[in-house]
């Protein structure tokens, strides 16, 4: 299983980036997210607790079921079904205050399960497709949410 993390600063409020970041249908921002949608409303939120959501990216197709949902400080899913088929351990989102916005951390442990060269699959292909769509998804969040903090950029 490989482990993978992005973080970024979101000069935002902490309400408003989780709102955005916990909302599927803002993802489409990344090129190589094609399509997402909700397709299961959560137990006490629409992106909470037994949420499902469906993302389509240019490499595969991903059914997600939201496991917990702490908000605004986390929210975390796992990968029931995609293909090409993967091994999805965890997703999660957690987020923290700080002086600058809100500070993102996203982690997600995947592999690619085809025996003898998976990990390096997973490591030379879809590491960098994740880790890259993940920060074009933080960076679209940052620029939605530009200024919302009350700060301005320098």
């Amino acid at each position: 299983m490989e482990s993978m993390i992005v973080e970024r600063t979101i000069d935002a409020p902490i309400d408003d980036v989780f709102a955005w970041l916990t909302t599927t249908t803002n993802y489409t921002s990344s090129p190589l997210v094609l399509r997402c949608r909700l397709t299961r409303r959560g137990e006490t939120a629409p992106y909470g607790v037994g949420a499902v959501r469906s993302h389509l990216w240019l490499i595969g197709w991903f059914r997600e079921r939201i496991t917990h949902y702490d908000p605004p400080y986390a929210t975390e899913y796992v990968v029931d079904r995609s293909l090409p088929p993967a091994r999805h351990e965890l997703g999660r989102m957690t987020f923290t205050e700080t002086d600058g916005g809100t500070h993102v951390r996203w982690t997600t442990r995947a592999e690619i399960p085809v025996p003898l060269i998976g990990p390096f699959l997973t490591r030379r292909l879809a590491r960098p497709i994740i880790t890259g769509t993940f920060g074009n998804i933080l960076a679209a969040a940052d620029a939605a949410l530009a200024g919302r903090s009350g700060r301005h950029r320098a």
